[in-house]
């Protein structure tokens, strides 16, 4: 590891005079490909000075206990050198997590798709927590949480619910969550105390960036309007402000009733079908290509289950590549840089000897 890093950092210098010279300020393209590569490299030094520091001061203090024999200094010494270690560990995983090369499309928005599937209620309430969760690991990183669409359920939390995510590294660190997630816990509503498993569909959609806008034909689409239904206040029965589109050529409806105007519902509801359109599109291509080749990586397969939730024991298991953290109570609050830092690391390198 400290070969990789030192030769990236040694391109340092270099970066910050190509980003002064008058070419680079003139070509906006390039200015924006030196800009993202040096703000990587500042961060990565960043995070190494601070692995290498935390490091030294955890030597030292193993060095001072050998040779202490004050019981209360020992006490503390102790102490200090279990949270070096803990620190160590950390700033090394995120050192490893900022050497897989950034991508072109890392900082693209992502429209999140989660649906409940087997499990009826607790599924839908189990939509419900994994919004919650994503909010907040959206939070935790700066990022912006825009509602695109939702349906709700009449016992709590969401049949379906739609939205889109903006900030730094957002595919990034998203771009694995596409699959089947599996809850297995005892619902509020069972009486015996069974241990109950339910299953939710999750997709992660690429946003068309504006040069990729797609055209769409107004005479492929079915625009159909009606009364919004939930919560929402008076307008919900006076209203015909929720609208649903059918793509016709490919068969997708998506539908939006957030907005009280029809006009933002339909902007909505077109966004999402964008981004489904582009997905689908980016699928037929995957499989074109999966006929010339063994194994198709990275398909983000919807009937894939990629990861378990089980509440009673604390525990969340990622299947794709055999991690388990007793830390589901914290990964529900949206503390997920452990378990998705170590996806964005696995797919790397299973990329690079594929």
């Amino acid at each position: 590891m400290d070969n990789k890093v030192t030769a990236l950092l040694e391109k340092l210098a270099n970066l910050e005079i190509e980003l002064s010279s008058p070419d680079a300020i003139n070509d906006k393209k390039r200015y924006r490909q030196l800009t993202s590569e040096h703000k990587y490299l500042c961060d990565l030094r960043h995070k190494w000075e601070a692995y290498k520091e935390a490091c030294f001061q955890l030597l030292e203090n193993k060095k001072f206990i050998k040779h202490e024999n004050d019981p209360e200094i020992v006490t503390l010494l102790e102490e200090e050198i279990s949270l070096l270690e803990i620190k160590c560990n950390k700033l090394r995983k995120d050192v490893e997590i900022l050497l897989v090369p950034p991508d072109p499309d890392d900082n693209r928005n992502v429209i999140v798709e989660i649906r409940a599937g087997t499990g009826g209620d607790e599924a839908a309430i189990f939509v419900g927590d994994c919004v919650r969760m994503y909010r907040a690991f959206a939070e935790k990183n700066g990022w912006s949480f825009e509602l695109l669409s939702s349906v709700s359920s009449q016992i709590g939390g969401y049949k379906d619910y739609e939205f889109v995510l903006t900030g730094e590294n957002v595919y990034r660190f998203m771009k694995y969550e596409s699959g089947t997630h599996r809850v297995q816990r005892v619902p509020l509503t069972e009486s015996q105390g069974r241990v109950h498993t339910s299953a939710i569909t999750i997709a992660i959609l690429l946003e068309p960036k504006e040069e990729e806008e797609l055209n769409i034909d107004e005479k492929d689409l079915r625009i159909d309007t009606y009364r919004s239904s939930g919560a929402g206040g008076q307008h919900v029965n006076t209203t015909d402000s929720a609208v649903r589109i059918t793509h016709i050529p490919t068969g997708i409806i998506v539908h939006c009733q957030e907005e009280r105007s029809q006009i933002k519902n339909r902007a909505k509801a077109m966004r999402l079908l964008k981004a489904k359109i582009s997905e689908e599109q980016k699928r037929q291509k995957e499989a074109e290509m999966a006929l010339t080749r063994a194994t198709q990586v990275g398909t983000g397969d919807r009937s894939e289950r990629i990861r378990t939730y089980n509440f009673s024991q604390n525990r969340v298991t990622d299947h794709r590549i055999n991690l388990t953290l007793y830390s589901l109570d914290k990964i529900m609050e949206g503390d997920m840089y452990e378990l998705i830092g170590a996806l964005v690391s696995f797919f790397y390198q299973k990329n690079l000897t594929t």
